[in-house]
């Protein structure tokens, strides 16, 4: 989208945050947040995210009307407001590898693919590893039916694949050994003894309206390792479900939270590739970005995900 904001003229903070808010309202089943809170507090990863998916769409529906607005602003700012008769066009030529790698032929049978599975993950009738698995070898064998480009499109993403799996495995050590030895148990204990009895119940609501914040002192790893299992123990402890504390965690801490987060690879791929400054970047999307987690925080009360 780059070269057409620069060719209409547009504000490129309007593109970054755009797509940071569309990337940032996205705690779907498959994501790294909702995985590595699934890891960490040993739930299934449909139990958290099936409550969600209100709350989803109202984040989607705050995205597009503030996407819509910033359009609108700069329309106004350009003055574009009467230019319909002048269209801008821009042509985008792809590359000879792109061009190999499409199967426009195939879009209906990828499109109802990628739904079916979609569907079957997020119904929870199957189990998402094995979904992913067999929806990866269909892919694969209805667009790549030569094998030697079926490794080639496997090598291209295995990098990412393997990073996460090892994550997700070095982590289930780490809490392992934190539950196994009683660490875990015994700061949960000595912090309960500091939070008051009543006050057990809005440890989710309180996690939901700062975990965007959050992100910007918490790498994915510390917090959903180290943090969550701890203020999740501390939750059950006072009477509370250790699973709206992960669900209340992924209103913000690292969904919404990681496009301006310094201590995220993704923020400056944004401003690098959006060509601003991070200070500009986060001065002008912050504000969206907080504004969903609220949003979405305060719906999961009303939909009953988490308590008040």
């Amino acid at each position: 989208m780059l070269p057409l904001y620069e060719k209409v003229g547009m504000d490129r903070r309007v593109l970054a945050c755009a797509a940071s808010l569309a990337a940032g309202v996205n705690f779907l089943p498959w994501t790294g947040p909702t995985l590595r809170a699934s890891a960490a507090l040993k739930i299934p990863v449909t139990d958290i995210f099936q409550p969600l998916i209100g709350v989803q769409v109202v984040g989607l529906i705050f995205v597009f009307v503030v996407a819509w607005l910033l359009g609108k602003g700069e329309e106004r700012r350009l003055g574009l407001v009467d230019a319909g008769a002048t269209p801008h066009h821009f042509d985008r030529a792809l590359s000879e590898e792109e061009v190999a790698l499409r199967r426009p032929h195939l879009f209906l049978v990828n499109l109802v693919l990628t739904v079916a599975i979609m569907v079957v993950m997020i119904g929870g009738w199957v189990d998402p590893v094995v979904m992913f698995m067999i929806g990866v070898v269909l892919a694969l064998t209805i667009n790549y039916a030569n094998v030697a480009e079926q490794r080639l499109r496997i090598d291209a993403h295995a990098k990412a694949a393997l990073l996460m799996a090892g994550i997700l495995l070095a982590a289930g050590a780490f809490t392992g050994i934190m539950t196994g030895t009683g660490m875990l148990k015994a700061m949960a204990t000595a912090a309960v003894g500091y939070v008051p009895q009543s006050m057990g119940q809005h440890i989710p609501f309180g996690l939901g309206l700062i975990a965007m914040p959050l992100s910007l002192l918490f790498d994915p790893d510390s917090f959903y390792f180290g943090v969550l299992p701890v203020v999740a123990e501390v939750t059950k402890g006072l009477g509370g479900q250790p699973i709206q504390v992960a669900q209340a965690a992924l209103l913000g801490q690292m969904t919404t939270g990681f496009p301006v987060s310094p201590l995220t690879p993704a923020t400056f791929l944004v401003v690098g590739l959006s060509g601003i400054e991070l200070s500009a970047h986060q001065r002008f999307t912050i504000p969206f970005l907080f504004g969903a987690s609220v949003l979405m925080t305060i719906a999961a009360v009303v939909f009953g995900v988490i308590p008040l």
